[in-house]
């Protein structure tokens, strides 16, 4: 994965699919399992605001950025109730997509330039559960300085909030 252009990550959740696209279009829902409060319902087209639960610890992110050898860079904690996302669109209960700025706490990163990855919620039902899929792609845009370190931060985070959404869904 030498380019650095696409996440995906795939799980199985025991719960009806109606539940699983309540859990990430409900914007209370999405925040309890993501950590954020966010201020507007989704919808296509609208820019929805709001602000990460929690302060981010940098002493832990920089052991992280240097477990997977990466230089640990600065951040820079997110403003409250600036903008978390861009809603593309919503196809209910099979595909909730939107854009948002990778790893937008690096300190590098110029929210006013930077360009927005696309973020993908797909889900299937299984015999009754659910399989989401979640994608993000158009690392190829961010700026060569930052690409490596969002993409690989981000994939990290996927990789927890897909455990997050699974304990959410499946023991809510």
């Amino acid at each position: 994965m030498s380019s650095f252009d696409r996440i995906e990550k795939a799980i199985l959740l025991r719960a009806p699919i109606e539940r699983v696209w309540r859990a990430i279009t409900d914007v209370s829902e999405f925040g309890q399992w993501f950590g954020v409060e966010l201020n507007e319902p989704f919808a296509p087209g609208r820019a929805v605001t709001g602000s990460f639960k929690g302060e981010f610890n940098e002493e832990h992110i920089a052991k992280y950025q240097a477990s997977m050898g990466l230089e640990p860079a600065p951040i820079r904690q997110p403003e409250p109730n600036a903008v978390f996302c861009t809603v593309e669109e919503m196809d209910a209960p099979r595909l909730f997509s939107f854009r948002w700025i990778p790893y937008g706490l690096d300190a590098e990163c110029d929210p006013a330039r930077e360009p927005t990855t696309l973020v993908e919620f797909r889900l299937e039902a299984v015999a009754g559960d659910t399989r989401l899929t979640v994608t993000e792609s158009g690392f190829e845009n961010v700026p060569a300085h930052r690409r490596k370190r969002a993409f690989l931060m981000n994939d990290g985070g996927w990789s927890a909030q897909i455990e997050n959404i699974k304990r959410h869904v499946e023991h809510a």
